[in-house]
């Protein structure tokens, strides 16, 4: 007899009000899901996840007894690998943000129109489904070699360089020393990050920061916290990440930025476990384990007096460099693959088929921003297509653009042209200081991507966020 179920493993919708949740299940039957079970009491919710399987939660954030917060905590440290979906009023909105940073896949405002809430669940099982896929492959090929491959579910490869990368993140798992992620932009730091708070057994959360334009003062509050009145505007205590990241892992992005002053309090975290919020003089302790991440050498840095060397000794404890895309090539169809088919689910498309000949075009370009390009390739180029077979040219143009650039640099950087019309590169000029040249760069690559931001950061070799904290930089000095 065929089962007619669907999903395979059912959605559980945590509400207080039956209304509601008679109101859920009518919509969710109208779209031909039929696995749901409700929860009137927030406090067998946890109970319920428990005796079943389950992907999804829809929680309501305002509940009698228990909060959705509270929920919310039980489910990320007992069930990391269920999405959970806060409702909410439009009062609570800073709130169901919170809750997204603390784990929550995303947040619904009340009134809810059905074809929202379905888009969004739908949206949820896709992604589920892809994240299943994705683990039943890279099982069939690394159950051999892996003891956790699921650790790894989020890094699509085949590669025995990367395969290798999988076994020492596996022998360093559970170390109390931090751990250093280097390579490109675009490589996937973030989740090899991510993979090792997996592996490292700890049931506290996963906090990253990106810490790139933070000055010493700004990156201080941001990690340790403050006390009340420790400057102006500071009316009540708040604590830092490194708190949030208590029995967890905190992952500190752009490692090789981190100006000097804060190098020597990061150092004495690693050495001490100590750390002091702004506007105390009362030391706190972390178990938290660090994980830093940086595109720079910080060896360079050091000869140059931009990097503590005492600190880079101590970070490179265990060191993970993870190889750019063009050393493996190989990889590019499964990435191509699961990008199209994510992009695809998030636009509520069917994937589209591709002609052979761009997985020749695509190897034989060299990717600069590496995986994260590729991603930004296969959004714009699923984004504008409008048949059933993907269109080359958006592909061919953006590799076309930025072969380009970096052919023309040299031109570019010699004379007066319509994109260089002040000639700041010129031999017969004074030169620029390294601050005016990092501002023009900037402001010509936004030129050539028409302002957008992403495209930018990508030719620029930097982050989005860096990138931001860069233009603000800018704005104010104007």
């Amino acid at each position: 007899m065929e089962n007619n179920t669907y999903p395979q493993r059912p959605i559980l919708i945590v509400d207080d009000e039956r209304n509601i949740l008679k109101s859920y299940e009518l919509a969710f039957l109208s779209y031909g899901i039929n696995n749901v079970i409700c929860c009137s009491d927030g406090r067998d919710a946890i109970k319920i996840l428990r005796e079943k399987e389950i992907d999804i939660v829809l929680l309501d954030l305002i509940m009698p007894h228990i909060s959705g917060e509270d929920i919310l905590k039980q489910i990320i440290a007992e069930f990391p690998g269920t999405s959970v979906v806060m409702v909410t009023g439009l009062g609570k909105i800073d709130t169901a943000v919170d809750c997204m940073r603390n784990g929550a896949s995303d947040y619904l405002l009340k009134p809810i129109k059905p074809e929202v809430l379905i888009g969004r669940i739908k949206h949820c099982l896709e992604l589920k489904e892809l994240e299943r896929e994705n683990f039943k492959l890279k099982s069939t090929i690394l159950a051999s070699t892996l003891r956790k491959p699921e650790a790894f579910s989020e890094i699509v490869t085949y590669d025995k360089q990367m395969v290798a990368i999988f076994q020492y993140c596996e022998a360093i798992g559970e170390s109390r020393h931090p751990v250093l992620i280097t390579g490109e932009t675009g490589v996937g730091k973030e989740l090899f990050a991510r993979a090792i708070h997996k592996l490292s057994g700890k049931t506290g959360q996963f906090v990253a920061v990106n810490i790139a334009g933070f000055d010493d003062n700004l990156l201080s509050d941001t990690l340790f916290g403050h006390r009340r009145g420790a400057f102006t505007g500071a009316m009540d205590n708040r604590p830092g990440m490194i708190e949030k990241a208590a029995n967890g892992t905190l992952f500190l992005d752009e490692i090789g930025d981190m100006p000097l002053t804060s190098q020597v309090k990061l150092l004495r975290l690693l050495q001490e476990k100590e750390y002091a919020p702004l506007g105390s003089d009362v030391n706190k302790t972390s178990d938290a384990r660090i994980v830093l991440a940086t595109n720079r050498s910080l060896d360079y840095l050091g000869k140059n007096k931009e990097f503590r060397k005492d600190l880079y000794f101590r970070i490179s404890t265990h060191h993970v460099n993870i190889p750019p895309l063009r050393e493996r090539k190989n990889d590019i169809k499964p990435i191509l693959d699961h990008f199209i088919k994510k992009v695809s689910a998030e636009l509520g498309r069917k994937d589209p088929n591709y002609h052979p000949e761009l997985i020749t075009r695509l190897k034989s370009y060299n990717f600069p921003g590496n995986v994260r390009e590729l991603e930004a390739m296969v959004c714009d180029a699923i984004s504008n297509h409008k048949s059933k077979m993907l269109s080359m040219k958006i592909f061919m143009s953006h590799i076309q653009r930025n072969s380009e650039d970096q052919i023309n640099i040299s031109d570019a950087a010699s004379e007066p042209t319509e994109n260089n019309p002040s000639g700041i590169f010129s031999m017969l000029q004074e030169l620029p200081t390294l601050k005016g040249l990092s501002n023009y760069l900037i402001q010509e690559t936004l030129k050539r991507t028409v302002g957008n931001q992403s495209a930018a950061a990508i030719i620029l070799g930097i982050t989005p966020q860096a990138l931001s904290a860069r233009l603000k930089k800018i704005s104010k000095s104007q």
